[in-house]
């Protein structure tokens, strides 16, 4: 029998679906305000406002340095675990701007939907051991060989993106925008803890 703090594919399965939905949506409410984010989705989204290509192709793109980093510190299950997720959102933020649309939409409310939906996104993904890539596996790493909150490290690269946004975009974007990361990374921070959590 299986030992109870292994998840089996079928649970993996659903929650890389749910994680990688959740994800995607989010980044729905985050473009429709004009919003940008932080870690390399962050990245993603200001190259595509600033060239108009497509996130999600930006998105794979970027992220394929970080799986030969993936591959040698945290193993091959991992790395593939992350490239399927990473591969689902971008075919799914190719999809879903034909599949949803805002009558009405605040800036606040698109920067706390983004963050909310994004943390527990995330969470589903990490607790299934994947990522979606890039700056997250850095971070993963980190929390692992440290103790230093995946949240945390997160922050800190968040800090250094949204400085380099503040001269490419309005004030009150970055500011909003700001919201967003911050709601994202407090539940990462809070709630990721594999000291209590030990499921693989």
């Amino acid at each position: 029998m299986k030992p109870a703090d292994k998840h089996t594919l079928t649970e993996d399965a659903q929650g890389f679906a749910l994680g990688v939905f959740l994800c995607a949506l989010s980044l729905q409410f985050l473009t429709h305000a004009g919003l940008i984010t932080g870690q390399t989705a962050g990245i993603a989204v200001i190259l595509s406002y600033l060239t108009g290509w497509s996130f999600g192709v930006v998105f794979f793109v970027i992220n394929l340095p970080f799986y030969v980093l993936a591959w040698m510190r945290l193993g091959p299950q991992f790395t593939a675990k992350s490239l399927i997720s990473v591969t689902a959102l971008s075919a799914l933020t190719l999809i879903l701007p034909d599949q949803i649309s805002f009558a009405q939409l605040s800036t606040p409310m698109a920067a706390i939907t983004f963050g909310a939906l994004t943390g527990v996104g995330l969470l589903v993904i990490f607790r299934h051991n994947g990522s979606l890539g890039g700056l997250g596996v850095v971070a993963l790493l980190v929390q692992d060989k440290t103790g230093f909150r995946a949240g945390y490290v997160q922050l800190c690269a968040d800090a250094l993106i949204f400085g380099v946004a503040l001269f490419l975009f309005p004030f009150m974007v970055v500011a909003w925008s700001l919201l967003g990361a911050v709601v994202l990374n407090l539940i990462i921070a809070i709630n990721h803890r594999r000291d209590r959590y030990i499921a693989t």
